[in-house]
């Protein structure tokens, strides 16, 4: 259009346009030219309106029993009804300002000479040249005009045949899974909700359980060809230890004055986080081994914490988004309340590991699980599981970085893996994490015969005792009675008979601790760092 185009509106596009239909903004750009020769813009945006109702209701709805919106996230079907519409509008919207309001092209031409003559007679012959130029463009208007009435019908057509298409895809669509009450597929809405949400993923994404096997299965077969597996870690008290600002006791108010500057995460362990009133403590080493455990594993966040809690501690811990990305999962994106599981991990069972401090948390999945020895660096963290005693951080103490928890399990993590990939025969996709980790778990304790002496309450069966069931677990074995084959007396007292045997006989004698700490470390412990002492009773006996 000339620039001295006396009907020249905004340039911007009605906002009535993008509420009317997602209109693509090509289609908007390439026909402005007809907008701006209208004087009355709301009026032009009522007829776009009234012709897409048109369009929605009277052409789509006898075709698909009831409109349906989503049939406009069809990219080419939205691009064909846009045009249709384009072109009614173009039409109507010059037309109804003839006298006769035709919406045929012959009239429409007519009503464009008419106006022509009426002007061109007031006109002086300086103004010749303008008429002629105005002539050219009317023919050029009206060529268009006819062009757009030949095609309606065969974009008609053509978004027929794509409506059809959609309606037999939704027929044919297994269902595979939702947004909403959406089909991610086909788009059609679905009355029941089935199969598994994935939250975290996207707020209402869900995926029935035909679907969730086939992407296991994908992802098994990529992660096995980049020789990986998958890792679930914990956060509080596995990778980090937190409080709430309020519990801060009055010998750790010096930390206060101590945090790291949260502008580069990667150099401090200890941040103050106003907006979760939170301090948080890294545990030691954990940045070297997330990066480590990243070059074997595709690892998950997964913890019982708030979903707003668990994406600040994922900043923390993966600032970079390496590690992590999108797979934070919290406790609201759980199928079971107070339970975590796996059914909302994209990976098949037999290769994921599980690191966790709370071996109830995975009641489903406990041969997938390594325990974590808790970390305890605020007195509230101490406090919370009945400890009476001061925490690291009010000790001014914390775990080391060379031979700590973390440390340590890097190290079985890798054994697991070597063992996964190197050792077990077969192919790979029949191998199975959990008999590698069962196999690498017994290994702790082999040789170990261990007979306990007044640890489990009087009348309890033994055999189902946590200490017993650890102790083969790790590859040891158990026993009631005594004889030369015992390596260990487990007890709290030595001046039980079975403590005073074994220190006759020159075995071990031992706290229960030993046992929980060979479990935790997946190494057997020294015992002369497990003594046992008499009580105060037989020590009085004896005097």
């Amino acid at each position: 259009m000339s620039s001295t185009c006396p009907r020249r509106h905004s340039r911007a596009f009605p906002p009535i346009l993008h509420r009317t239909l997602p209109l693509p903004s090509f289609f908007l750009r390439d026909s402005w030219f007809w907008i701006q020769d209208l004087e009355d813009v709301s009026l032009l945006s009522s007829r776009l309106e009234f012709f897409a109702d048109v369009v929605r209701w009277f052409w789509i709805k006898p075709r698909i029993g009831g409109f349906d919106p989503r049939l406009l996230k069809n990219k080419k079907i939205n691009c064909l009804l846009f045009s249709s519409t384009l072109s009614l509008v173009r039409v109507m919207s010059l037309a109804t300002n003839s006298p006769a309001h035709s919406s045929s092209s012959d009239d429409f031409a007519a009503f464009l000479a008419v106006d022509l003559d009426s002007h061109s007679s007031d006109s002086s012959p300086d103004e010749e040249t303008e008429g002629d130029n105005n002539a050219e463009s009317v023919r050029i208007k009206r060529r268009k005009v006819e062009k757009l009435e030949n095609s309606e019908e065969d974009i008609m057509h053509e978004v027929e045949e794509q409506s059809l298409e959609v309606l037999s895809k939704q027929q044919l669509c297994s269902h595979p899974g939702s947004f909403g009450n959406m089909c991610i597929i086909c788009g059609q809405r679905l009355d029941e909700e089935s199969g598994v949400t994935f939250g975290y993923i996207h707020k209402e994404l869900r995926l029935n359980n035909d679907e969730i096997n086939r992407m296991r299965n994908k992802e098994m077969k990529e992660l096995l060809q980049r020789k990986k597996l998958i890792l679930v870690l914990d956060l509080d008290h596995t990778l980090l230890n937190s409080t709430e600002l309020r519990y801060l006791t009055v010998e750790e108010e010096y930390l206060r004055s101590q945090t790291d500057s949260l502008d580069d995460v990667t150099k401090g362990s200890l941040f103050l986080l106003n907006s979760v009133h939170t301090m948080t403590k890294l545990r030691p080493f954990v940045h070297s081994f997330l990066k480590e455990a990243s070059k074997l594993f595709e690892m998950y966040i997964y913890t019982m914490g708030e979903r707003r809690y668990a994406f600040e501690m994922a900043k923390l811990l993966d600032p970079k988004k390496e590690y992590f990305s999108s797979k934070v999962i919290s406790r609201d994106d759980g199928t079971q309340k107070h339970q975590k599981g796996l059914d909302v991990v994209l990976g098949k069972e037999s290769a994921v590991l599980i690191l966790d401090d709370t071996e109830n948390a995975w009641t489903k999945h406990k041969e997938n699980l390594i325990l974590m020895e808790r970390y305890h660096f605020f007195a509230s963290s101490c406090r919370q599981f009945g400890f009476n005693c001061k925490s690291l951080s009010e000790l001014k103490n914390d775990e080391s970085e060379t031979d700590g928890a973390l440390t340590t399990i890097l190290k079985v993590l890798k054994q697991v893996h070597h063992m996964f990939f190197n050792e077990v025969s077969g192919d790979l996709v029949d191998r199975d994490v959990r008999q590698v980790l069962k196999t690498v778990r017994a290994e702790v304790l082999e040789g170990c015969k261990v007979v306990f002496s007044r640890v489990f309450p009087t009348k309890f069966q033994a055999e189902n005792h946590q200490l017993w069931k650890m102790v083969e677990q790790l590859g040891g074995t158990c026993s009631t009675e005594l004889d030369q084959s015992v390596t260990h007396v487990v007890a709290t007292d030595a001046g039980t008979e079975k403590s005073r045997w074994a220190l006759k006989e020159k075995k071990f004698l031992v706290h229960p601790r030993w046992i929980e700490a060979s479990n935790y470390f997946w190494k057997r412990q020294m015992e002369e760092n497990f003594t046992v002492e008499q009580t105060k009773v037989e020590q009085t006996k004896k005097q």
